[in-house]
């Protein structure tokens, strides 16, 4: 049944995707209407986990009667302030627990510093739980948004190089067979021998520790990526990260007899596209004892000091090149992907404004 806009009343809505979302819009007034609660649960997402069920715990203050009739059960909604101490209004059926958001109020919440700082609060929670997890591993933790997709081709790309690396790592012959004729040799495939090690090379590594370190930065950046790009583009990235890394490893060695393998020429590219678009995500660090969270820019900054001080002064076998090589692609791909991303995921557009822009 077709459901009649609340504030033109003559007008119908018409169903379009918003937040990644299934929602009916208003093309007269351009306001929205979210069925079954979906304002409520993007905020659950922002408090980072479920906040009750009651509006007057999710909104700001109640107003009072609205004068607008809800289009899915047509009696009257009620008014909420959307935020504490934001007088920008909601109208919501607690019948059918619909939303409706004028387009004016929802222009003043994209541009409002209160749900700006209402999302900060995501980058102020370290617990004793991450600082333990940090004190006994020494790897970073992530602060950004809940995707809304599962990630499973990030789970199944972890699971992948987990299941190959065991397949050949602790069988002496396996490894040597493995090394020979999958792993990244840049003299041979300068050569034009080999070339489908320009991709092998991406699924194999050398240690358990260069696994395991791998895989955790690949898990912990990889959902939010592919949330924004989608299962499959995110794949095709990923791969394409990874093969253009080691051509770049093959440009840049030093010695084109050492063989190269690892993904982290391709998870160097997924630092590139996350510094694009999660530039106000953070990273908290373990200094001996002392946790400190950094943002995300100041994370790559530092991780790309490292790589080229390595590139130019430490001969000690790490594949520097891929890593710069795979940042550099990653950094073009989120560059030329940016506006379509932000686009489509008007969260990480928010996100992504310095906060004196969204005091204007």
């Amino acid at each position: 049944m077709n459901k009649r806009c609340p504030h033109c009343v003559d007008e119908y809505l018409e169903v379009t995707e918003y937040q990644g979302e299934e929602i009916d819009v208003c093309l007269e007034c351009g306001g929205l209407w979210f069925e079954k609660n979906e304002v409520n649960r993007m905020l659950n997402e922002v408090n980072d986990g479920p906040v009750g069920e009651k509006y007057e715990h999710n909104f700001g203050e109640h107003v009072g009667i609205s004068e607008r009739d809800c289009p899915d059960c047509s009696t009257l909604m009620e008014r909420y302030h959307l935020l504490e101490h934001y007088h920008s209004e909601i109208d919501v059926c607690r019948h059918c627990d619909g939303s409706w958001i004028e387009k004016e109020q929802l222009e003043s919440v994209e541009n409002s510093p209160q749900l700006k700082a209402a999302l900060g609060e995501l980058n102020q929670k370290v617990s004793w739980k991450t600082y333990l997890f940090q004190f006994l591993t020494q790897m970073p933790v992530e602060y950004n948004i809940k995707p809304h997709r599962t990630p499973w081709v990030t789970r199944a790309l972890v699971a992948l190089n987990v299941l190959i690396f065991a397949a050949y790592f602790f069988v002496p012959s396996h490894f040597e067979f493995v090394l020979e004729y999958f792993a990244m040799r840049p003299v041979d495939v300068l050569a034009g021998e080999e070339p489908w090690t320009l991709l092998t090379c991406v699924f194999l590594h050398g240690s358990i520790m260069h696994l395991v370190g791998n895989m955790y930065f690949l898990y912990i950046i990889g959902d939010n990526l592919e949330d924004a790009l989608g299962h499959w583009r995110f794949l095709g990235y990923y791969l394409l990260c990874g093969v253009l890394a080691s051509v770049a490893s093959l440009l840049l060695s030093s010695n084109g007899a050492i063989p190269s393998v690892g993904a982290s020429g391709a998870i160097a590219g997924l630092f590139g596209m996350y510094l694009m678009w999660f530039r106000y995500a953070s990273l908290t660090f373990m200094f001996v004892i002392y946790q400190k969270k950094l943002s995300a820019m100041w994370f790559f900054i530092i991780w790309l000091g490292i790589n080229l001080f390595g590139l130019f002064s430490l001969p000690d076998g790490v594949d520097y090149g891929a890593h710069i090589g795979g940042f550099i692609v990653g950094l073009l791909i989120g560059y030329a992907l940016k506006t379509k991303v932000m686009s489509d995921r008007p969260m990480i557009a928010l996100l992504n404004k310095p906060a004196a822009q969204l005091k204007r």
